[in-house]
């Protein structure tokens, strides 16, 4: 998987837990302000994003910010399939989705720039502010799909940051090894 880079979307080191944390927090600091340094809210979600981000064997782990929103977490990798999904199984995967998930906003299907079918689901948080998205990228030439899920805890300015998720979505391309800008 082929990532082009998105102004706005910052990646960080996935090389170890460790590091991953480290420029986590040093961005979310930075993006907060001076006061930040004291917030021990920040290093849990650091340690907490790095952790599943290692655990699920990310292939991106991004901070996404726009001047008009709070701070998103953008984690995004390749996920084996049965088989090769078509835009057959697109439809099928959105209808499942849209009746079987709690929380779900809307449900969507896509296409990339480079012609691959993307579910896009929209969720609410249930307990608080705060919303997600996640894009699921079909590649019908392998049985794989490539998954983006984006969230903010705070949820202002949440069109800003998804269209910018979205830019960097509809730019993937499936037929590269993996590359992260």
């Amino acid at each position: 998987m082929k990532l082009t880079a998105v102004p706005g979307i910052t990646p960080v080191s996935l090389s170890s837990v460790e590091r991953t944390t480290a420029e986590l927090h040093t961005l979310l600091i930075r993006l907060r302000g001076p006061d930040a340094e004291r917030d021990l809210g920040l290093e849990t979600a650091a340690i907490q994003a790095a952790e599943r981000a290692h655990e699920h064997r990310a292939g991106l782990l991004a901070i996404v910010e726009h001047h008009d929103a709070d701070p998103a977490l953008l984690l995004a990798g390749s996920i084996p399939v049965e088989r090769p999904m078509t835009v057959e199984s697109a439809a099928e995967l959105n209808w499942s989705v849209a009746d079987t998930a709690p929380g779900i906003r809307e449900v969507s299907t896509a296409t990339t720039a480079r012609g691959y079918p993307v579910v896009i689901v929209e969720r609410i948080a249930v307990d608080g502010p705060g919303a997600q998205l996640q894009a699921v990228v079909l590649d019908p030439g392998r049985p794989r799909v490539a998954v983006f899920t984006l969230h903010s805890p705070g949820g202002r300015g949440w069109l800003d940051v998804a269209a910018l998720a979205g830019t960097l979505v509809a730019g993937v391309d499936l037929s590269e090894p993996a590359r992260v800008p």
